[in-house]
């Protein structure tokens, strides 16, 4: 075939259905936009023809034509009045149907000889008298065997085929939910004036100098972080009492006879400790710890959390350089890591396998924010670390110590395991930010990198568990060395 008649335009045949299947094919007859052309009177219709509107200019109006009543249309229909015309009630006609089987009728008044309740009808039982909805033997029973059971279901054999039904669930709100605070609003509160300094309000100034820790900007300018929890303070005061500068203890009201307030001398009001705390409180007095109980609604907006266990501890924001001349040691190097909680889970780990320090880069969440140290438990503190450092030069640093760099890199094709034992013996892990990962450069200024084998179905594991397996394994390493 030629491409001349390739490219030539295929011909398309309309088949019509002229006076078939009682379909006309002309637009006109549907209505679609165009005047219906005047039809021959002489002509005779057909069915396929659609007939117009003004062939019967002699129909009459609706209200004109002669209508013939709804009941008297193709047979002789009684009236509804009967043959006399009287117009009868409902109640009174006597030609009805009788409802009874015995043809004699019974009225739904009171006045009749029987009421609508107790004509003649079949009762539920089978012995012929009436029984009330749960006592009737005669109905058949719900369940498919042959025990008649009681109206609610039969008791379950065992509890594991109790039926479950379902509902909407409750939020429940845990420690880790995170309060949202607007923080340049709350260190403009807190920097705010006292307009009667010597008035004692719902937020004195020591209060509110309390509130600009919850900020990251009022951290650094105070020097001083907030520890929340009962747990986390009592790993303060066990290992680091030297940091604490006060406790604040959520309370009760304290009241006179007369359910008055009890005030101190600067007039504001006095609390006492809830009981669930009191055991940390007789801890801190025994460590000289000042001690200031407050309202539980103040501790609440110092809290970090949705929930609050009503204790935290203001501590100076202090923490010890690494030593990075031993002869064995494991350093973790943290580039751009900013979940807090991830954070929390390294200094962990860390010091779970004896790690000699951390080295925390720019970019990465400051360790003394509040959900870290929840994270964690506290423990940070016992972990040397250093902060916003830059990990080029930290890198270099440890180099000159006998440091081993080893990165983490999804495109490493080597274990840890595989790693000459020599170069083992002071390592320091550069671990990166959770979406992104380690950046390139730093990878590229690393000794080895190394892939945490793993099933195929997995991309990458978080941050902070890839840290701990490859600190488990070089803690079994080390020990053979």
């Amino acid at each position: 075939m030629t491409e001349e008649n390739n490219n030539s335009p295929k011909r398309v045949v309309k088949q019509t259905f002229e006076g078939k299947f009682g379909v006309s094919d002309n637009p006109a007859d549907h209505g679609f936009g165009r005047r219906p052309e005047t039809p021959n009177p002489d002509a005779q219709e057909t069915r396929s023809e659609r007939r117009e509107y003004g062939r019967f200019q002699d129909r009459k109006s609706y209200g004109d034509r002669d209508r013939r009543p709804f009941g008297d249309r193709g047979r002789d229909r009684k009236p509804f009045n009967g043959e006399r015309g009287e117009r009868r009630s409902f109640g009174d006609r006597d030609d009805r149907r009788s409802f009874g089987r015995d043809g004699e009728r019974r009225s739904f008044s009171r006045d009749g000889e029987r009421r609508f309740g107790d004509r003649d009808r079949r009762s539920f039982g089978r012995d012929g008298e009436r029984r009330s909805f749960g006592d009737r033997d005669g109905r058949r029973p719900f369940n498919r065997d042959a025990r008649r059971g009681n109206f609610d279901r039969r008791p379950f054999e065992d509890e594991a085929n109790r039926p479950i039904f379902r509902q909407k669930p409750e939020r429940k709100f845990s420690d880790s939910d995170e309060v949202i605070r607007d923080e340049e609003a709350v260190l403009t509160f807190a920097d705010a004036p006292d307009i009667t300094p010597d008035a004692a309000g719902a937020n004195p100034a020591w209060f509110r100098r309390l509130l600009a820790l919850t900020t990251e900007k009022g951290r650094e300018r105070e020097g001083k972080f907030l520890a929340e929890g009962v747990r986390v303070v009592e790993e303060i005061l066990t290992n680091h009492l030297d940091v604490i500068i006060g406790l604040y203890v959520a309370g009760t009201k304290k009241l006179d006879e007369n359910n008055a307030p009890i005030l101190n001398s600067l007039g504001e009001e006095t609390f006492t400790p809830l009981e669930n705390l009191q055991p940390t409180v007789d801890k801190a007095r025994e460590l000289k710890v000042d001690i200031h109980v407050i309202s539980e609604d103040q501790i609440k907006r110092l809290s970090s959390t949705t929930t609050t266990q009503g204790v935290l501890a203001v501590c100076r924001s202090a923490s010890t350089k690494p030593n990075y001349e031993k002869s064995r040691s494991i350093i973790t190097l943290v580039d751009a890591v900013q979940d807090p909680g991830n954070l929390g889970a390294l200094f962990r780990t860390s010091l779970g396998f004896n790690s000699s320090g951390m080295i925390i880069g720019k970019g990465s969440v400051n360790p003394f924010n509040p959900k870290v140290v929840r994270g964690s438990s506290g423990t940070f503190l016992r972990v040397p670390f250093e902060k916003d450092r830059d990990l080029i030069d930290a890198i270099n640093e440890l180099h000159k110590f006998g440091y081993t760099i080893i990165a983490t890199d999804l495109h490493g094709h080597q274990s840890l395991s595989e790693i000459e034992p020599r170069k083992l013996r002071k390592v320091a892990f550069l671990v990166g930010n959770e979406g992104a990962g380690t950046e390139q450069r730093l990878i590229d200024i690393s000794d080895e990198t190394v892939k945490i084998p793993m099933s195929s179905d997995l991309e990458s594991l978080n941050v902070s568990v890839a840290h701990g397996i490859l600190s488990y394994e070089l803690a079994k390493i080390q020990k053979d060395l």
